[in-house]
């Protein structure tokens, strides 16, 4: 998708710090963090939103998932405790039309949320 924020940071057209990449998946820090530890999760290939994440791409989530474990390791938050989001339409305020999953940590995170 030629006009997806996320498409052109993983074809590598717009800068961002990666921190994890794979054949399926890119992990990179938010721009505008909520946390000290805010990364977004996204597949590579375009996929609008959740809706979309089928059995067809059990591989997909399944890398992502990974990736998210590992990166708690890496930022040091995997004992403390990390919150994972996956915004879905706009009343739940998904803003980038790409399925991404926040993973937020480093900070007490309350109940109910948003």
């Amino acid at each position: 998708m030629d006009d997806c924020l996320f498409c052109r940071i993983v074809n590598k057209e717009i800068g961002s710090e990666i921190v994890e990449e794979s054949a399926n998946s890119i992990a990179f820090r938010d721009i505008n963090p909520q946390a000290p530890v805010h990364l977004l999760i996204v597949p590579k290939e375009h996929i609008t939103s959740l809706r979309e994440l089928n059995e067809d791409k059990c591989d997909i989530l399944s890398d992502i998932f990974r990736m998210i474990n590992d990166i708690a390791v890496s930022e040091g938050i995997d004992q403390s405790g990390y919150r994972v989001v996956v915004n879905t339409g706009e009343e739940a305020g998904q803003e980038v039309g790409h399925v991404h999953f926040h993973l937020l940590g480093g900070r007490f995170m309350k109940w109910p949320p948003g």
